[in-house]
């Protein structure tokens, strides 16, 4: 099945018992056994739920990996990964990293050993550091947020296993519709299903997707053992979001390059980042490695901060909010919000000023998102 097909039918097959199209959503703490021991395939919630079995299925075909474990959000999948590291372990990260990823690493698990380094791995002359270095796992975005910077997946890959360690994808910006990271030799691909994968901005999901049956068994103990299962509900509508995923995403990429290309022609625009527009630096490697640029774009503002604050906090269609990914535009101030954890210096070193705008595009009509930030940059 192509991927539009599969979205709608694997792992969502009409309900055995009653026939129903869509699976019902079986909203229980615990699993009746028929003796001791003795289940029907499930015991109890945070062990497993027809939910999370359903929504696995269908991510694990997408993502073409042999396993999909689903979590409570990006972050509890993050957790998840993480928490199978032991004291003395090095992670090497792209340096461009997701807020949160950096937090609960500096914050979290620093305090009982775990270590990371950062690097710029867009660079292929900092593919020696793996080698180098050899962590016990390479962390990447990409695209990354908020820079949108491209990393060659399979070179990374390449350079990961000749060194001995694997490599964690990030592939929460692209989405399995755009972008697969095993088929591109990664290790695992990690995503938060609340944004693209749902698409509608009304759940928290996570997933970790790998062809490793070690790596599976890991994060379904972790499921379990740590608390970080999901709610069936959240499942149930996740799996709702995933069937129009293609059709989103190309809407999504669609209206990002128009909005793109009117945000390089304004005056006030020091730079523009889009995977898919020609000045992109890594644009050639975006259109290898991915089916469309996805819905992000990126804007540095040659503005005074007071003048930035206000353009983002007046738009109209674009609602100032954190998450991307939605069916509708938001705008995120990412040195105040995303990324305010990390420490102002390191956050400027990588491009993330006061000066830069994130702009997650939805579906609505291109023109009018157009015409939203035309007329508040008029109003500055």
């Amino acid at each position: 099945m192509k991927f539009d097909t599969a979205a709608i039918h694997v792992g969502q097959e009409p309900d055995r018992e009653t026939g129903a199209v869509i699976p019902p959503v079986y909203l229980t703490s615990t699993f009746a056994q028929l003796e001791p021991g003795k289940t029907r395939g499930y015991d109890y919630t945070r062990s497993g739920n027809p939910a999370f079995d359903r929504l696995g299925a269908t991510l694990a075909h997408l993502e073409q990996a042999k396993f999909a474990t689903v979590f409570g959000s990006g972050m509890a999948a993050v957790t998840a990964v993480i928490s199978t590291l032991s004291s003395g372990d090095q992670v090497l990260a792209e340096e461009n990293i997701y807020g949160c990823t950096y937090r609960i690493y500096d914050k979290v698990f620093k305090k009982f050993g775990v270590t990371i380094s950062y690097v710029d791995l867009s660079d292929p002359a900092n593919y020696a550091e793996i080698e180098k270095q050899k962590p016990s796992l390479v962390w990447i975005e990409s695209p990354t947020n908020p820079m949108l910077k491209i990393i060659d997946i399979a070179a990374v890959a390449a350079a990961c296993h000749a060194a001995g360690t694997e490599l964690l994808v990030d592939n929460t910006f692209a989405s399995p519709y755009l972008q697969t990271p095993l088929a591109l030799g990664a290790d695992i691909s990690l995503s938060s299903t609340t944004k693209y994968i749902n698409g509608h901005s009304d759940c928290l999901g996570g997933v970790v997707c790998t062809n490793s049956k070690d790596w599976h068994d890991k994060m379904v103990f972790a499921q379990k053992a740590v608390g970080l299962n999901p709610s069936p509900f959240d499942c149930w509508l996740i799996s709702r979001g995933l069937k129009t995923l293609g059709i989103r995403m190309e809407k999504h990429a669609a209206n990002a390059l128009k909005l793109a290309g009117f945000l390089e022609g304004l005056a006030c625009t020091a730079a523009v980042r889009y995977p898919f527009l020609p000045s992109h630096p890594q644009v050639e490697l975006a259109r290898k490695q991915m089916r469309g640029g996805s819905g992000i774009v990126t804007a540095l503002f040659d503005l005074p901060f007071e003048k930035v604050v206000k353009l983002v906090s007046s738009l109209t269609l674009f609602a100032l909010a954190e998450s991307l990914g939605g069916i509708e535009s938001l705008v995120c101030h990412p040195a105040s919000m995303t990324h305010a954890s990390i420490p102002k210096a390191e956050r400027e070193a990588v491009g993330i000023t006061d000066g830069l705008v994130r702009f997650s595009v939805g579906i609505e009509d291109a023109d009018d998102l157009v015409a939203d930030i035309q007329t508040s940059l008029n109003n500055l």
